[in-house]
């Protein structure tokens, strides 16, 4: 089936494949810290069921994922902000077009995790009154998401309407 709205403008920063691949590689890494230990505790418990392959299993999905993921996320993540709708797709699995109408947005907000402040990156989080319409966008350089957060409160006031 093809898309009839065309992809927004503006592509996140290709520093979020960094980001992206490091939250993906601390959670691998824990996940093959519990199999290991499961797989330990079973050895260790004498059942028919034993498995030590687990591990390695799980590393190996791990290792396929950060190569993977976050490069296909960047191929798919984008934005634009017009005068009046700010669009986004997302997803890397599951694709998601959102359009938020500038009018209906409440607030929005430019946030950075500790990784996000090394990589000089941020993330804007809309918010409307309605939790299907609100978007948020990892990935923008710092200076275009606070510039964007700041714009966006700017016309949103101004266009403020009487139905939100």
């Amino acid at each position: 089936m093809t898309s009839l709205l065309r992809p927004p403008a503006h592509r996140v920063s290709g520093r979020a494949v960094i980001k992206w691949a490091a939250d993906l590689l601390v959670g691998g890494a824990v996940l093959t810290g519990v199999s290991y230990g499961f797989a330990r505790w079973t050895v260790g418990a004498r059942w028919d069921f034993q498995p030590v392959w687990l591990p390695w299993a799980v590393g190996a999905l791990s290792v396929l994922a950060v190569l993977v993921i976050p490069l296909w996320r960047y191929r798919v993540h984008r934005w634009e902000v017009s005068a009046d709708v700010v669009y986004t797709t997302v997803g890397w699995l599951n694709r998601e077009w959102l359009l938020v109408p500038v009018s209906r947005i409440q607030t929005v907000d430019a946030e950075q995790s500790w990784l996000e402040r090394l990589l000089d990156l941020a993330t804007l989080k809309i918010s409307t009154a309605s939790h299907e319409g609100s978007s948020e966008l990892t990935g923008l350089p710092v200076g275009i998401a606070t510039g964007l957060a700041a714009q966006l409160a700017h016309r949103a006031h101004d266009l403020r309407d009487d139905a939100t």
